[in-house]
């Protein structure tokens, strides 16, 4: 008989963005360990993103829960739709450029919202589970944030019934960085760190997708904490010829302060330097991106490179990645962000095209396109080394061997990190 377990998370299909990724792949291969996942998600939710062709991965066997929930985002669009879209898919202006809707906007979701804005799902959802994990005898229970108030619905679960919960973080809770952007007062910023106490001291075990985010919580609790990165699956898109154009891609949300001036410097600089480069030159931007990322493009002469295709499926996506000549990986250049591994990184891997990243010093997304050989990592004041890299991929564009050679991916694979998450499961 399989064991049942509950797992609580916000995002789920028809969601679109990297949120709903991680526990959509590992519902999809738990089964095939003999665990029967129950999924616990919101009836009505105010997805930032859709993606349709992501409900084909759902199986028809797993079972789905679902809970109305009160969302302020829609109520927060009355007053200013754009704003409040934006905020909710994570992208905050320039402090300097913000309209005053958005600066209020801000303080509210910071300070009456705390840890965030799904916290009135909390309370009823803690009544339906109740209930239904008692009737249906689960000892274990799963919460998945952000948003990190589910942690709270585990938080309530497992001092009421005492099951066994795990609380797996995708990202970091009071240090992540849009966290500076959010206006707290002292009080708010008191408040997040009591509760993110209270949840890694209380739950059983703590899940974790980066070496960094382990080391940060491991001076909070004692308790055990595994790291599980995400990763990729194997998406059949087919044979695909790669662009004719020398093609950077950038695939999914580009934010205000991922806004690397030297890369934008060295494109500039082989534009004007290069007549076989300024012929051949696309930059591919596959998802949302800031209007500030646009114009420091546009200061630099690059407008007329720019090939801007907004939100696309996860599939869709996944033959941008293929076809791509170059894939660019950006990250804010902050402390905070060196533990943040996009999960877009796996599937990059596996494109077997080259990747450029660039982000902060020592992060752990250097150090697995280092070990696994997939690209090259760059922090934001590399102007030379960046350069060259750029047009040593470029030269071997024109003799068309340009690709990748990785190598010890097996272990980033979807049903591989499953197999890990049931070894934690079983503890």
């Amino acid at each position: 008989m399989k064991k049942k377990v509950l797992i609580i998370t916000y995002y789920w299909p028809p969601a679109g963005g990297p949120g709903v990724q991680r526990w959509l792949k590992f519902v999809k291969y738990l089964p095939e360990f003999n665990i029967d996942p129950i999924v616990y998600i919101p009836d009505n939710p105010n997805y930032p993103l859709l993606d349709e062709s992501l409900s084909s991965e759902v199986s028809d066997e797993i079972t789905i829960l679902k809970y109305p929930i009160k969302e302020p985002y829609k109520l927060a669009g009355v007053f200013s739709k754009k704003s409040s879209k934006t905020i909710s898919k994570g992208i905050i202006s320039d402090h300097k450029k913000q309209s005053f809707i958005e600066k209020v906007m801000l303080y509210i979701r910071g300070n009456f919202f705390v840890p965030d804005a799904r916290i009135a799902w909390v309370k009823p959802s803690v009544g339906y589970l109740s209930k239904y994990i008692s009737e249906k005898n689960i000892k274990t229970i799963i919460t998945t944030g952000p948003p990190h108030s589910l942690h709270l619905i585990g938080l309530r679960l497992k001092e009421e019934l005492g099951v066994k919960w795990l609380a797996d973080f995708r990202d970091p809770w009071t240090t992540i960085g849009y966290h500076k952007q959010l206006k707290l007062t002292k009080a708010s910023k008191e408040k997040h760190i009591t509760l993110e106490k209270q949840v890694l001291n209380t739950a059983d075990q703590v899940i974790v997708t980066s070496f960094t985010t382990k080391k940060e919580f491991s001076k909070i609790t004692s308790r055990p904490i595994e790291v599980i990165t995400n990763g990729y699956d194997y998406e059949p898109a087919g044979e695909l010829e790669l662009d004719s154009k020398f093609s950077i891609s950038h695939i999914g949300s580009l934010l205000s302060k991922r806004n690397p001036e030297v890369l934008w410097d060295v494109l500039s600089d082989l534009v004007n330097e290069n007549n076989g480069f300024s012929k051949d030159f696309q930059l591919n931007f596959i998802g949302a991106i800031s209007e500030n990322v646009l114009g420091s493009i546009k200061n630099k002469g690059l407008s007329n490179y720019v090939n801007k295709v907004g939100y696309v499926s996860h599939k869709e996506a996944v033959v941008f990645q293929k076809k791509s000549q170059v894939l660019l990986l950006i990250e804010i250049d902050s402390e905070d962000t060196k533990c943040i591994i996009p999960g877009k990184l796996f599937e990059y891997m596996v494109s077997n095209r080259p990747i450029i990243a660039i982000g902060p010093k020592d992060s752990d997304v250097g150090k697995i396109i280092k070990e696994t050989n997939t690209g090259s990592y760059f922090n934001y004041d590399a102007y030379e080394s960046l350069k060259t890299t750029i047009l040593a991929c470029y030269k071997a564009f024109r003799n068309k061997n340009l690709q990748s050679f990785p190598i010890g991916l097996q272990k980033y694979s979807r049903k591989q990190l499953t197999q890990q998450l049931i070894e934690v499961i079983e503890k």
